[in-house]
């Protein structure tokens, strides 16, 4: 499945995709350049429960058959972790189907964010990215949030959004 996907289609989660969402953030999560057992323990606590759908604004990508292949999650960040104390929106959780990867799928699900955070008036998106995903959020115009080797996430990136 390579090539670009025709505008994938975007719809709110509900709690009835709970288990093929958390399908595709579990493959997610299985294919980041982490050794298997880091991998393997660490899974279930990227899975989404229905208490958190209670917290967290989700979307998701459908392909052509309805399967769900990308999911992003986020919420309103707190003000002690953004830039300058200014208000934003937490990226919390942006995943793609291995076998949907590089088709548009992320940047679809993160420009949604980032068009729900203007909507809100927010100021930017914060987002505490893994490893693997640095280069993704540098290409989208995210920008190092914070001392690298100081913070807790040192992989913590911030977008502002222009007025």
């Amino acid at each position: 499945m390579s090539g670009s996907m025709s505008s994938p289609r975007l719809r709110n989660a509900g709690e009835h995709d709970l288990a093929e969402l958390n399908a595709v953030v579990e493959a997610a999560v299985m294919g980041w350049s982490l050794p298997e057992r880091v991998k393997r323990l660490a899974v279930d606590s990227y899975r989404y429960t229905a208490e958190d759908m209670l917290h967290l604004a989700m979307r998701v990508a459908v392909d052509e058959n309805g399967r769900i292949v990308g999911v992003a999650a986020f919420e309103q960040a707190s003000r002690r972790e953004t830039p300058g104390g200014v208000s934003g929106l937490l990226l919390h959780g942006l995943y793609v189907a291995p076998a949907a990867q590089r088709r548009g799928i992320g940047g679809a699900l993160l420009a949604s964010v980032v068009k729900a955070a203007r909507y809100a008036g927010h100021e930017g998106v914060l987002v505490k990215a893994s490893r693997d995903a640095v280069e993704f959020f540098k290409a989208r115009g995210f920008q190092r949030a914070g001392d690298e080797s100081a913070s807790a996430y040192p992989n913590l990136f911030w977008l502002p959004l222009s007025a």
